[in-house]
């Protein structure tokens, strides 16, 4: 009777931990597509609101955006190629040129952009730069953003720093031009 009890009490418990795993993964199925569909610009939904789309339709959304910027990147790729070929220097180096256009932009240099509750802020410095990364999160931060992604990359002697971030309170929202102020402020002194 007891080895009875010992494999009822067995499957039960198996059922029980088979449960419980399935939920963890569903909440965590479903942390994962809140923080996808967060990294969507609001105007991507068009005529919707992101709250009132099922989790399939964000989906969809998001592949959809995914599907663009892949074709955006293809075509930005082709006008880089037909660039470099017009620019093709008989004495020069291909670098040097390419140095010579950016450096046409004033390094370090921010910028913001914001779409609905999203802001995208876009920082490109050289590899001297003074500022830390958390320092423009901590911006960001205090002016009622919450921080989703962040990340940088460099190419040659230039640092790209790409942070996402979503309002905290839409109703208070943040104000950009007040953040974009303070960036330009830190990216100024800090690289001073």
């Amino acid at each position: 009777m007891t080895k009875i009890m010992k494999k009822i009490n067995k499957t039960e418990s198996a059922k029980l931990d088979r449960k419980i795993v399935e939920r963890n993964r569903r909440i965590h199925m479903k942390g994962l597509c809140f923080k996808l569909a967060a990294l969507i610009p609001a105007h991507h939904f068009k005529h919707y609101s992101k709250d009132m789309l099922s989790q399939h339709d964000k989906l969809d959304h998001a592949a959809e955006y995914i599907k663009q910027l892949k074709n955006r990147i293809e075509k930005l790729k082709k006008i880089k190629e037909e660039t470099m070929r017009s620019l093709r220097p008989t004495d020069t180096n291909k670098n040097d040129i390419i140095d010579e256009m950016i450096m046409g932009l004033i390094l370090p240099m921010v910028e913001l952009k914001e779409s609905g509750s999203s802001i995208e802020v876009i920082l490109i410095s050289g590899l001297e730069k003074k500022f830390m990364l958390y320092q423009v999160i901590t911006i960001l931060e205090e002016e009622g953003a919450e921080v989703v992604s962040a990340s940088f990359s460099t190419v040659g002697d230039k640092v790209f720093h790409t942070v996402h971030a979503q309002v905290k309170i839409l109703r208070v929202g943040v104000e950009t031009s007040r953040v974009s102020q303070r960036l330009q402020e830190l990216i100024y002194w800090g690289c001073m």
